[in-house]
């Protein structure tokens, strides 16, 4: 299976004027969701910006996902919901959200939390950080040994997180994510978020099926 994108939004953003950039970074090249990841704001705006960002990700068979707030993703119609260690529980999401939703957790650098993840009916789980991030402070560090560790132990796919880029991304694509989350490596891209889509996905293409 080809390693993809998961993109997650920028830690502030006004939906309006970031419509337009979305959009831009969708029609360049593969991506399977966007993580809205807004902090410190309402609930109405995070509904707010479900309602004008999450048409443009279904437009482009993209599915959208919640941080943190499974209440929102279900009063939005969103796709799923990301769940830290800190928030509700996967039973409890699961409950909210139904059978088809997509409910994944970040599991930091522990096989162990992931495995719990993975039995509590999560349907990806996420490590690290790999790298540095701009992002957020990182709890715990990742190397990419565990990715393969995971990826050749069970069929529930890992997400790589944590200062991805274009420069430092193939050795997670090569030791098995299924997905790379990103968001300052296509935001804050030199040549735009648009370039930085269409050449992660040069490289995962390159690198071919795991």
């Amino acid at each position: 299976m080809r390693s993809r994108l998961y993109i997650i939004t920028p830690p502030t953003l006004a939906p309006t004027a970031f419509a337009p950039v979305l959009s831009s970074a969708l029609q360049a090249g593969d991506v399977a969701c966007v993580q809205l990841r807004l902090k410190d704001v309402s609930d109405r705006e995070l509904l707010d910006a479900c309602e004008i960002l999450m048409p443009i990700a279904h437009r482009h068979d993209v599915a959208w996902i919640v941080n943190d707030r499974p209440d929102i993703a279900k009063k939005s119609g969103a796709d799923g919901v990301h769940l830290g260690q800190d928030d509700v529980s996967i039973v409890r999401a699961r409950d909210i959200l139904g059978e088809e939703a997509i409910i994944g957790a970040t599991c930091h650098n522990s096989r162990h939390l992931a495995m719990l993840a993975a039995e509590q009916s999560a349907d990806y789980v996420a490590f690290g950080a790999f790298y540095d991030t701009r992002t957020k402070t990182p709890k715990t560090t990742a190397e990419p040994q565990l990715l393969q560790i995971w990826s050749t132990a069970t069929q529930v796919p890992c997400v790589a997180i944590g200062g991805i880029t274009t420069e430092n991304c193939t050795p997670l694509i090569e030791a098995g994510a299924d997905f790379l989350a990103v968001s300052n490596g296509i935001w804050s891209h030199p040549q735009g978020p648009a370039r930085a889509v269409r050449l992660f996905n040069e490289l995962m293409d390159s690198l071919g099926a795991k």
